[in-house]
């Protein structure tokens, strides 16, 4: 709306002058102030204030603040030991002994430690899926998310005017926004959005989505939850590429305060400074590459192409090329640049160069999608050991959590006391479509080490810890 009105007096303003103007010739009067015309120049003077004051009006940047998140730590009943779901799994009739052994081995390379989280369907036998345990599992995750956030910020629900909701295979009608909603009796006003199907990486589009908002609304609260609500699919056929996801997808979640008021300028932990999202669904094999389907018994999961590496790290060249001219110093543009030239114009197998990101940021939160996830991004980023920390032991404490995978990392680095004022922070995003999404904060205060709350609170001082090599 506020962009609108701009616009409006950018357009009308010259025209109201111009046409005053008109009038001043055409009247009669004009002979009588032809001796004075300080009237006149004033008001041009005037019009030309305002029509400089709205060009710089929209054209500044509006902020976008991070006040405060949380994430969801499950309760210690939901805990899954890697024995546990062996045991479960095998109690399973309609698991053949070879999908059982390779369900073993992928458990056996996934990075996953003992205390990762499954919720309370996974852990009744015979395994019995329904909507109402998939409700339950979506009231636990996301009011206790809700309940922490709101007790931190201080802010009440009536207070929020956007809430942004992303879940991809759990879509139940009323929409959990809805749910949120009426759960927190929130104003008749509020804008509500769910996004469903969007994969791993629907929680920075969600971001985007409430930061869309924020940009139109003055003056707002946006409250966005992440999560993915999995009572209902575990996956009990015989395909092997469908297998995959029951040894790497765990319960969690994630709940974040976003605000454009001034007054949260202070307390804010980040500043969201740039968000590109990059889609590669026109490819057919992209499309495909993340699939849910049914099997030949008609039974549904989710397939995982052997071309997945692949694909996704062809989706982070492409977001790369947009997201590092906005980040990188010149330094590391050029470079590249020689490279292209070089490679195009001299020797096409010259090797590419590929730009030094930690000059750029000093923490990265990829997406815990699995160990080879991890390993491929970090191989093509060029990063240490110590830059992929925070996504390699997510992924051994809580497993994939999905969409939220971002944000326990991010809280990582919070509780080991890594993050200070100033530092930049770049949280990547993988998920189905195929899409690759990049968010860039920058933190605008200290942070406490393992502040009260903290997912990490009660175990940080364990980690990092080593994982062993597993042999291909």
């Amino acid at each position: 709306m506020y962009p609108v009105t701009y616009v409006f007096l950018f357009l009308l303003l010259p025209l109201a002058v111009a046409s005053l103007v008109q009038v001043f010739h055409s009247a009669d009067e004009l002979q009588s102030l032809s001796d004075d015309m300080d009237a006149f120049y004033i008001m041009l003077c005037c019009s030309y204030f305002v029509f400089f004051a709205n060009v710089y009006f929209m054209s500044r940047r509006r902020p976008v603040y991070l006040v405060d998140f949380t994430c969801f730590k499950p309760p210690q009943s939901c805990r899954y030991p890697l024995a546990k779901f062996m045991d479960y799994i095998k109690g399973i009739d309609a698991f053949e002994p070879a999908s059982i052994e390779f369900q073993r081995k992928i458990l056996q390379r996934s990075g996953l430690g003992e205390s990762s989280c499954l919720p309370p369907a996974h852990h009744v036998a015979p395994y019995e899926p329904t909507m109402t345990a998939s409700r339950d599992e979506a009231e636990l995750v996301i009011f206790s998310l809700v309940d922490a956030l709101l007790a931190r910020t201080k802010v009440k629900p009536r207070d929020i005017d956007i809430v942004v909701v992303n879940c991809s295979l759990f879509s139940p009608t009323p929409s959990l926004s809805a749910m949120i909603v009426n759960r927190y009796k929130m104003r008749t006003d509020v804008r509500s959005f769910n996004l469903g199907g969007m994969g791993c990486s629907a929680g920075i589009i969600s971001i985007d989505l409430a930061k869309d908002q924020l940009l139109v609304h003055g003056n707002s609260y946006a409250l966005v939850v992440t999560t993915e609500i999995i009572s209902e699919h575990l996956y009990t056929g015989n395909k092997r590429s469908m297998l995959m996801a029951n040894c790497l997808f765990r319960m969690g979640g994630a709940a974040v305060l976003l605000s454009n008021k001034t007054a949260e300028r202070r307390r804010a932990k980040y500043e969201l400074l740039h968000l590109v999202r990059t889609h590669r669904g026109a490819d057919e094999g992209s499309f495909r590459c993340v699939f849910q389907e049914e099997d030949a018994t008609r039974k549904v999961g989710i397939s995982l192409s052997k071309d997945l590496m692949a694909i996704a790290g062809g989706a982070l060249r492409v977001n790369l090329a947009a997201l590092g001219p906005l980040v990188l110093p010149a330094s590391e543009q050029l470079l590249y640049f020689l490279s292209v030239a070089r490679r195009k114009w001299g020797n096409p197998k010259w090797p590419p160069y590929v730009p030094d990101f930690t000059k750029a940021f000093e923490h990265f939160c990829i997406h815990a999608g699995g160990r080879a996830v991890i390993e491929e991004l970090a191989k093509n980023l060029r990063l240490e050991k110590e830059q992929v920390e925070p996504s390699r032991m997510t992924l051994h404490r809580f497993g994939n959590t999905s969409s939220s995978s971002p944000w326990y990392e991010l809280a990582y680095v919070e509780a080991k006391g890594r993050m200070e004022k100033g530092d930049r922070v770049w949280q990547i995003g993988l998920g189905s479509g195929f899409k690759c999404n990049s968010a860039v904060w920058q933190c605008r205060r200290a942070v406490k080490a393992a502040e009260k709350g903290s997912v990490w609170a009660d175990c940080i001082d364990k980690y990092p810890v080593e994982i062993a090599e597993v042999a291909e």
